[in-house]
């Protein structure tokens, strides 16, 4: 039987190989227009918000309460609305290795999240290999654009979401100790279900979808095991914790996306995307080690607690 602290790393690592897919697999739906990046970024969540509404509604689910609803918005705009619609749209511009090694910057982002959330006290070294992990990132968008005057809106883009799975990861992580892992990220979908079902009305008015069965395929993955069952493992990890280390299994994260581009897409991977990224990578994983290093005080808030075993009274 696994310690707690090998549990919560292997629950990570799950959560973390079911989103390697998500970015060849968004970059295949919004290829050549067939799905614009609004539909693809808000239908996925209307699909998960039903799937999650179901799943609640059949296990007699407690609702949050009090400010559990508020924390829950963070959760929401993190991970249903801003990491989904933000790389929806970069992505129809950026190739996904590109993208992949961009948001190699998760791991330090979330584990800064959880540091400041969790109101610990890293040591300098801390700080110094996250600022140098986001430096690196920059620097490789920058070039991959073509330079300082030609770096691309979609690295703003690529960034933005960042920020906002980082905030939504550490926020649900603490949720889940409380609400539990599935019910977190069940109960943030359905809260943001009606502004992404106004976003998808939008999204078909102004460009119907013209997919291929393939981009629907890849839509379908992108609803059901990126929007929701990949964080019922993913929030698992961060609840069992500690946040920050947990993260630290994302540094695989883009190395898969990089090799399913490559097999899935054909993109071709060049030295230079393979060198930005090991170059992130190596800040964003010595920043968490630094982290660990480092006496902190645990994060406030319950243990984490299973799933309920029968309906919630």
């Amino acid at each position: 039987m696994l310690s707690p602290s090998r549990a919560g790393l292997a629950w990570g690592l799950l959560g973390v190989a079911a989103f390697s897919l998500t970015v060849p697999f968004t970059r295949l739906a919004v290829a050549g227009g067939g799905m614009s990046p609004l539909f693809t970024g808000s239908a996925r969540a209307v699909v998960a918000a039903l799937l999650a509404a179901a799943a609640l509604a059949a296990t007699r689910q407690r609702p949050p309460r009090g400010a559990q609803w508020a924390r829950l918005g963070v959760v929401a705009g993190g991970v249903v609305v801003g990491f989904p619609v933000l790389t929806s749209f970069a992505l129809t511009q950026a190739p996904a290795a590109h993208g992949a090694v961009v948001i190699a910057l998760l791991p330090a982002a979330t584990a800064v999240t959880a540091v400041l959330r969790g109101r610990e006290r890293p040591p300098l070294a801390f700080w110094a290999t996250a600022a140098a992990g986001a430096a690196a990132a920059v620097v490789f968008a920058a070039l991959g654009g073509g330079g300082l005057g030609g770096a691309h809106w979609a690295d703003a883009l690529l960034f933005a979401a960042v920020v906002a799975a980082a905030l939504g990861y550490a926020e649900g992580g603490l949720l889940a100790r409380e609400l539990g892992a599935w019910q977190t990220v069940s109960w943030a979908l359905v809260l943001a279900a009606p502004l992404m079902a106004a976003l998808t009305g939008l999204a078909v008015l102004r460009q119907p979808p013209d997919a291929s069965p393939l981009q629907w395929a890849a839509f379908a993955y992108l609803a059901v095991v990126s929007m929701y069952l990949g964080f019922f493992a993913w929030y698992r990890g961060l609840a069992i914790g500690p946040m920050a280390r947990v993260s630290q299994v994302q540094l695989v994260q883009p190395v898969l996306t990089i090799g399913w581009a490559a097999l899935l897409l054909g993109e071709h991977v060049t030295w230079a995307t393979l060198l930005g990224g090991a170059a992130v990578v190596a800040c964003a994983g010595t920043a968490v080690r630094a982290r660990q290093g480092a006496a902190a005080r645990p994060v406030v808030g319950p243990a984490p607690r299973e799933a309920p075993e029968g309906p919630a009274r």
